[in-house]
């Protein structure tokens, strides 16, 4: 296949003519390698020996759920509108992940279409029963509740069984006798009477079928105090436990009024009856104004190890400055205490610290987070760097094999549209974080663009590279704060850049809370050049993103005539 560009990642493959990819209109962007260095906050260094971090999981990381196999533990995360999705993980400590597949990593599998980021895929539940991994699911705007299957939490996954009831956030629970349910979260047996009046319920399922009972059961109406009038009782988990059934949920929003719930029955179909200390986790009792602020608390998923005690992964956010934070939920990691039969994640008026002891569980090593280079010369694309929307058109990006780049073509698709963009990228891990990229780019008319995009969603993003303006080519900081703004984003701040010719640059940014540095340097010999030391980072705060996501970082090319 001599002359032929082969595209590979995440388990399928796409063959690229020479002429598609070389074409000289569009323009394309050629990526010599991406590099990341973060500063963990100071209060997490503190670790000792003995002791762990929390997030275990940092950056946009929301709605864990985790289940053992052996002595093997594996969790899995919301992506929302991000491809490939559903990020699959190992650990043998609960403290370090490795990242081992992507459960939706097919375009075939699903479709994530012309939606918002903050739709597709919520709230994922991981199981494991009879040899066999499930994870049951929504794709909100994309086809509903569904299911898919795998002998090795690696993958592959299979294919979807789309599941024929409404509601968000189910998990599954396989009883002593093996008859399967699925509690998920849905409207209310009667009218709402608030925002917010959400219910949870219990449906039987046929795992060999794949096809749901008629009848379903009601568990909780409301939530924990009904007079109170609780909101967005969700993401429930039902475990076994001696002799009762134990339902956990979340309620309260996933923002700073966010916490756990528990309940207990003597069946699986309830009457469930509130636990005496609910909440079992929040931090919405705490005062302002705390050192290390920890938010959001909430969607919790149980897990025993070896010894027989019982930890807890949950969301949980780390603002800078009232709900902001640029990292979107992250996974956290905390004991559960049993007393009187009762868990107990954190007591109440308890903060977060940001160390503690770890788990009894051998040391295993995961995933590099902190600092990481790509120099793009593997056959495939890291299977952390993700893309926005199902890519059923694969022809704009490639790796060239055995050159060490990656290979964008710069088409008319805005970072703001609901199309997809010619853009990959990264979680965004630290507070205080640098990207850095060296990008080849010629633009061949006004608007084309090349270099560093940071976003959070559609209408909240930074851009950072060289772009054609009517006066000239320059190097340019673009930004887009609302839906009112054009879909490409405003200028900002530029420098011209005389030379037209396709010369690498190199672009550095840093993100440190909600401020940003920008700066770019010819890549032989060139000296830094800083375009704005103070740009406004703000606008990649996840709370203007409804606090769903958090920032995703890459290269990005783009034409002229982008249009939302």
């Amino acid at each position: 296949m001599r002359g032929w560009h082969y595209i590979v990642w995440a388990g399928w493959s796409l063959a690229a003519s020479p002429a598609a990819a070389q074409s000289a209109a569009p323009p394309v962007a050629t990526f010599d390698h991406v590099a990341y260095s973060g500063t963990p906050d100071a209060e997490s260094l503190a670790a000792g020996p003995a002791e762990f971090a929390n997030p275990v999981l940092p950056g946009f990381q929301p709605d864990p759920s985790i289940v053992r196999v052996g002595d093997d533990y594996y969790l899995v995360n919301s992506t929302f509108s991000w491809f490939p999705g559903l990020p699959v993980y190992h650990s043998r400590d609960l403290v370090h992940w490795r990242q081992i597949g992507n459960a939706i990593d097919r375009p075939n599998q699903l479709t994530i279409g012309k939606i918002g980021v903050t739709r597709g895929l919520f709230a994922p539940a991981l199981s494991h029963h009879g040899g066999r991994f499930y994870i049951v699911n929504t794709c909100i705007e994309c086809g509903g509740n569904f299911i898919i299957t795998a002998d090795n939490a690696a993958g592959p996954w299979s294919d979807p069984h789309w599941l024929d009831f409404g509601g968000i956030d189910p998990s599954l629970f396989v009883d002593d006798d093996g008859r399967a349910w699925i509690a998920y979260n849905d409207a209310p047996p009667r009218p709402p009477e608030y925002d917010g009046h959400r219910a949870l319920w219990l449906q039987q399922i046929d795992l060999a079928a794949m096809k749901m009972a008629p009848t379903r059961t009601l568990l909780v109406d409301k939530g924990v105090r009904a007079a109170g009038k609780p909101v967005w009782a969700e993401g429930p988990h039902i475990y076994k436990v001696g002799q009762y059934y134990y339902l956990t949920a979340a309620e309260g929003g996933t923002a700073d009024q966010h916490s756990q719930t528990i309940y207990r029955a003597d069946r699986v179909t309830g009457p469930y009856r509130s636990g005496p200390n609910n909440p079992i986790l929040t931090q919405r009792d705490l005062p302002d104004g705390r050192p290390w602020p920890v938010q959001a608390t909430g969607h919790a998923d149980f897990v025993q190890i070896a010894d027989g005690s019982w930890w807890a992964v949950f969301l949980a956010t780390r603002p800078y400055a009232g709900q902001q934070t640029n990292l979107g939920r992250e996974t956290f990691l905390l004991p559960v205490q049993w007393t009187d039969g009762w868990p107990l994640i954190l007591p109440s008026a308890t903060a977060i610290a940001p160390t503690g002891k770890r788990p009894p569980l051998p040391a295993f090593e995961g995933d590099t987070l902190d600092q990481w280079r790509d120099d793009f010369d593997a056959p495939r694309l890291a299977l952390d760097w993700m893309m926005l929307r199902t890519p059923h058109d694969r022809a704009w990006w490639s790796l060239s094999n055995g050159k060490g780049t990656l290979q964008l073509t710069a088409r008319p698709v805005a970072a703001g549209s609901l199309g997809q963009p010619s853009f990959v990228g990264k979680r965004l891990r630290h507070h205080d974080a640098v990207f850095e990229t060296r990008v080849a780019f010629a633009p061949a008319a006004i608007g084309d663009r090349a270099g560093l995009l940071a976003l959070t969603d559609e209408n909240h993003f930074l851009f950072f590279g060289r772009e054609r303006l009517a006066g000239g080519d320059a190097i340019v900081l673009r930004r887009r704060g609302t839906a009112t703004e054009p879909a490409d984003g405003v200028v900002v701040n530029q420098i011209a850049f005389g030379d037209r010719s396709p010369m690498a640059i190199d672009l550095q940014i840093r993100l440190n809370r909600d401020k940003a540095v920008v700066r770019w340097r010819p890549a032989v010999a060139g000296t830094w050049q800083t375009l704005t030391a103070d740009a406004d980072a703000s606008v990649l705060a996840t709370v203007g993103a409804g606090l769903f996501t958090g920032a995703v970082i890459g290269p990005h090319a783009a034409r002229a005539e982008a249009r939302p």
